[in-house]
């Protein structure tokens, strides 16, 4: 493994092609514990190194963030004077400003999308079991709750956990004209017609399997393909995807750790899922496990296969994130307090942990980066 870990990282040095350090700035969400606020560091692109985390805003509970499309804009859930609110933040390096909040008046978000346009932006309401939609405004400002969508309904599959809605994530389709929300509460993906201006309609939906739980879900490269994170199987359904239609079909179910694995831990659930941008690799965090599963990919059908599961080095994985040039992966250990750091092969899509590199942040729970 030291051996492993030591080749990768110097493939990730020479491959490089440059000779000084390239930043980037990583803004961080966190969750519980002593946080708070939303966390900054800076990443080293050819050491794979973080700098020691900072307090950049002090904010309840930012958990998830988001990015506008030029990276000019930061927008945070979390609470604002105890509110439940969505913020937005002028982004000038490692600074952070805040703008304003608008209050989304259903409880708090589990997660924060932007569409592409940067016109509008999304929350998904895991407890209101709710998807709100805010416009934001030329100055970057988030404007009033231009729509709330109460989602019905629960499978009823795994008890306590599917008895109602709870919407998990929110993302776009990659022309924009639909909106994505799996519901852990449903064990299904909801599809809705999104017009330019941020008006939803439901559409339609894509079932998967019972008691499966969606959690998280990403768009295949090349836009052929969904793959949906169930987080209480701990495993990856694929569906080809209709772009012309907005429609779906399920191909199959891939586990992302053995039954062995899993009977191991007293708990085990999935947390994020990733793909990496040459199309032939997804990355899977498993909380209780702690561990990533890297799948392979195959672009032409959609079908996919574990390749290795490698630990984290931390625990409760809440969130991973690769860098914008797919070297590198970052786990967010929420109860470990710690950021740690893998080099990705592209060629096998192997992880190799970089040694000495975790740095301690208060319950991390989401990573982003801004180049």
């Amino acid at each position: 493994m030291i051996m492993k870990a030591l080749t990768f990282f110097t493939l990730a040095i020479l491959t490089t092609g440059i000779s000084q350090a390239e930043k980037l700035q990583v803004f961080i969400g966190t969750g519980s514990g002593e946080a708070r606020g939303i966390y900054q560091c800076a990443f080293d692109t050819v050491k794979g190194r973080l700098s020691t985390p900072e307090l950049a805003a002090e904010i309840e509970q930012p958990g998830f963030l988001a990015l506008s499309p030029e990276g000019k804009f930061l927008y945070s859930l979390g609470k604002q004077k105890g509110v439940d609110s969505v913020s937005a933040y002028a982004v000038d390096g490692a600074k952070l400003t805040l703008l304003n909040h608008e209050p989304i008046s259903d409880g708090g978000g589990a997660h924060i999308a932007v569409h592409p346009s940067g016109k509008f932006l999304i929350t998904a309401q895991y407890g209101g079991g709710s998807v709100a939609v805010f416009p934001i405004l030329s100055d970057g400002k988030v404007g009033k709750r231009s729509q709330l969508i109460e989602h019905e309904g629960g499978s009823r599959v795994v008890p306590k956990r599917q008895e109602k809605p709870h919407p998990h994530w929110g993302g776009f389709s990659p022309d924009g004209k639909f909106t994505f929300v799996p519901d852990l509460g449903l064990d299904e993906i909801l599809i809705y017609k999104t017009t330019p201006e941020g008006k939803l309609s439901e559409y339609g939906r894509a079932k998967t399997v019972p008691g499966g739980g969606p959690r998280h879900m990403r768009f295949s490269t090349n836009g052929k393909f969904i793959h949906l994170l169930d987080e209480l199987t701990l495993s990856v359904t694929s569906f080809a995807y209709d772009a012309a239609k907005g429609t779906t079909r399920r191909i199959g179910t891939t586990p992302t750790l053995s039954a062995e694995a899993k009977a191991k831990e007293n708990f085990n659930s999935c947390s994020e899922i990733l793909t990496h941008p040459n199309g032939r690799f997804l990355y899977v965090g498993n909380r209780g496990h702690d561990s990533v599963t890297v799948l392979r990919c195959d672009p032409e059908t959609g079908n996919t296969a574990v390749v290795e599961v490698e630990p984290i080095r931390g625990s409760w994985p809440r969130n991973i994130n690769l860098t914008p040039d797919a070297k590198w992966l970052i786990a967010a250990g929420a109860h470990s307090n710690t950021l740690t750091v893998f080099s990705v092969d592209a060629e096998t899509g192997e992880l190799a942990f970089i040694p000495k590199t975790p740095v301690n942040v208060p319950g991390p729970i989401c990573i982003v980066f801004v180049k």
